[in-house]
C-alpha cells in the first residue's frame, strides 16, 4: 500500500477545511466530524465495492465493465455472493458517485441519502457481518436542524458535503485510498479533539502516544494473535498494531468495547476506512466494567488502552462485582468515585500469559491510599507490574496533566519494576507537547534494556517498593536532576568585594568633581 506523501496530505487537509468553511455556522465540532466521516465512509465503501466488482469482471475479460453504470435489476443477481464476500451490498443507483451526480436535481435528497444508508445496513442483516453494519449511520441525521432550518437548506448543505468529499483528490484508489482516508480520519479527530475540551480528550489519543503504547506492547514480536482495547474510543490505538507490524500481522483481529454510541460507530467506521475486513474486528457498545462483551474472545496477547480518568462506577454498590473473576483476586474493588484500577484489573484478567498490556493512567492512582493502595500491593506482590513511565504534561487534548503508563505482564523474567521518567521527552508544538520519534525510541530502548540511567530510569526491587508503601510514582524512585546553576560562594564574594571597591572609587571621584564645582 503506497504511503500518502505530504503534498497529498496537505491537499486533503485543505479540502476538509474547505468543507468546514462551507458548513460553518450550521454544523459545528463533533457534529461536523460525524457528517464528514459518514460521507467519507459512504464514498469509501461505494468505491471499494465498485472496484472489487470491476476488477473481477476485467480479470474475466470484460474490460469495459463498470458496476456504477449497471442497472439495479441486473446487479441484484450478485447481491447474495457479494454480501458473503464483502459483508454488504449497494445497488448501482445508490453508489456515492450516482447519488452525488443527481443531488442538485433531487428535491428529496435528504430522504434519498437516508434510504441509501438504511439499505446498506439492511443488506448485512442475517449475515455474519450484521453486527458490524447495524446502526452504523445512526449519527448521520439528514433531517437535523443542525444542517438547516428547512428541507431545502438541509439539502443545499448535503450537496456541498457530497461535492466536498467527492472532490477530494484521492489519487489511484487502489494505491492511496486507505492511507488517505485514515489520515483524514485522524486529522478530523485531532482537529476537533483539540477544540472540544474534555469531551474530545475522552475519545482521542494522540498518534504519538498510541505509537508508544503499542511499541511497548509488541517488543520482540513480529506478529501477534489479537489486539484488545477495553475503552477503544475511535479505535486509533487498536489500529496501531497493524500499522507498526504490517498488514496481516494481527492474525485474528481487533477487539474493543466502547460505551459511547457515537464513538462506537466512529470506531467501526475507522476499521473499515483502514481496510480491516468485517470478519477481522469485533467492536462492542456497552459498559466494559459491568457488562464486558468479549468473554469468549479473551485472553489477548496485546492490550492497549487510554481509559477515562477517575470516572464513577458501581463498585461495591454492586454486590456481584467483588466476586467477578476480573476483580476478586485483589480482594477489594476500585473506589466508586475512581474506576481507574477497575480498568487495570479488567485488562490484567484478560491478558494472555505471553501478553503485554500498556495502559495510560491518571497519576493519582500511583500513590493514593485506601483500596487503590491495596490493589497496587496485589499487583506488586504478584509481580505483574513490569514498568511505570512518567509522561510529559500537556500531551493529551482536553487536559494538561502529566499522565503515566503502566505496563503489565504475567510472565516477567525478574521480580523488579522499571521506572522511567520521560517527563522531559517532548517538543512543544503550538499549545501542546508532542513525543517525537526520537523520544519514543529512547523510551522503548530503555524499556527493553531495563537499564539504570541517572535521572531517567531505575530498576527497583520488590523490597524497596514495599518499603515505600507500594507507591508506584516514578518520582519516588528516579532522582530528579538538579538543573539549578551551581554558584561558587568564594568567587562570588571576591567579585562582590571588587564591585564594592570600584563603587567606592567612583564615589570618591564624584565627590571631587562636586567639590570643584562648589569652589567655582
Amino acid at each position: 500500500m503506497a504511503v500518502v506523501n505530504n503534498k497529498q496530505r496537505e491537499e486533503l487537509h485543505r479540502a476538509i477545511w474547505s468543507i468546514a468553511d462551507d458548513l460553518r455556522g450550521s454544523v459545528d465540532g463533533w457534529d461536523f466530524k460525524t457528517y464528514v466521516l459518514g460521507t467519507m465512509f459512504y464514498r469509501y465503501i461505494s468505491e471499494n465495492l465498485t472496484n472489487y466488482i470491476n476488477e473481477g469482471e476485467k480479470a474475466a475479460g470484460n474490460t469495459d465493465f463498470d458496476y456504477a453504470k449497471m442497472s439495479d435489476s441486473d446487479a441484484e443477481a450478485a447481491r447474495e455472493s457479494l454480501i458473503e464476500e464483502k459483508g454488504f451490498f449497494i445497488l448501482p443507483s445508490e453508489l456515492f458517485c450516482n447519488v452525488r451526480a443527481k443531488a442538485p436535481h433531487d428535491d428529496n435528497l435528504n430522504e434519498t441519502i437516508e434510504n441509501v444508508f438504511k439499505h446498506i445496513e439492511q443488506s448485512a442483516q442475517g449475515s455474519i457481518s450484521e453486527a458490524d453494519f447495524s446502526g452504523l449511520f445512526d449519527d448521520f441525521d439528514v433531517n437535523s436542524n443542525k444542517l438547516g432550518p428547512t428541507v431545502a437548506k438541509r439539502n443545499e448543505r448535503l450537496i456541498k458535503l457530497l461535492d466536498g468529499i467527492g472532490n477530494m483528490n484521492l489519487g489511484d484508489f487502489k494505491d492511496h485510498s486507505i492511507d488517505v482516508f485514515g489520515d483524514a480520519f485522524e486529522f478530523l479527530m485531532s482537529m476537533y479533539a483539540s477544540n472540544a475540551g474534555k469531551s474530545g480528550g475522552e475519545f482521542f489519543t494522540p498518534q504519538e502516544v498510541s505509537e508508544l503504547l503499542t511499541r511497548l506492547s509488541i517488543v520482540g514480536k513480529t506478529e501477534v494473535n489479537k489486539v484488545y482495547d477495553p475503552a477503544c474510543g475511535s479505535g486509533s490505538l487498536l489500529l496501531q498494531a497493524e500499522k507498526l507490524l504490517g498488514k496481516g500481522k494481527v492474525r485474528q483481529g481487533f477487539y474493543g468495547q466502547e460505551i459511547n454510541p457515537t464513538t462506537y460507530n466512529l470506531c467501526r467506521i475507522n476499521m473499515f476506512l483502514h481496510n480491516i475486513d468485517y470478519d477481522k474486528f469485533n467492536i462492542a457498545n456497552e459498559d466494559t466494567l459491568v457488562h464486558p462483551q468479549h468473554w469468549d474472545d479473551e485472553p489477548f496477547e496485546v492490550i492497549v488502552s487510554n481509559p477515562p480518568y477517575s470516572i464513577k462506577w458501581e463498585g461495591d454498590d454492586n454486590p456481584v462485582l467483588i466476586n467477578d473473576t476480573r476483580f476478586s483476586p485483589a480482594g477489594v474493588l476500585a473506589p466508586k468515585s475512581k474506576a481507574d484500577f477497575a480498568f487495570i484489573m479488567h485488562s490484567l484478567s484478560w491478558l494472555a500469559t505471553n501478553g503485554v498490556a500498556s495502559i495510560v493512567c491518571f497519576p493519582g492512582i500511583m500513590y493514593r491510599g485506601g483500596a487503590e493502595q491495596k490493589i497496587r500491593k496485589y499487583l506488586i506482590d504478584n509481580n505483574f507490574v513490569d514498568c511505570v513511565i512518567q509522561l510529559p504534561a500537556n500531551l493529551f487534548f482536553g487536559t494538561s496533566i502529566a499522565t503515566c503508563i503502566m505496563v503489565l505482564k504475567k510472565s516477567k523474567t525478574d521480580n523488579k519494576t522499571l521506572f522511567i521518567d520521560a517527563s522531559n521527552e517532548f517538543v512543544k508544538v503550538t499549545n501542546n507537547n508532542i513525543l517525537t520519534s526520537d523520544n519514543i525510541t529512547k523510551i522503548v530502548d530503555v524499556f527493553t534494556s531495563r537499564e539504570d540511567i541517572d535521572y531517567f530510569s531505575r530498576l527497583v526491587s520488590y523490597d524497596e517498593i514495599a518499603e515505600q508503601g507500594y507507591s508506584l510514582s516514578v518520582s519516588s524512585y528516579v532522582e530528579q536532576e538538579d538543573t539549578r546553576e551551581k554558584v561558587n560562594i568564594v568567587e562570588l564574594n571576591k567579585q562582590i568585594e571588587e564591585i564594592v571597591a570600584r563603587e567606592q572609587v567612583l564615589r570618591d571621584e564624584i565627590a571631587k568633581i562636586i567639590a570643584e564645582i562648589e569652589v567655582q
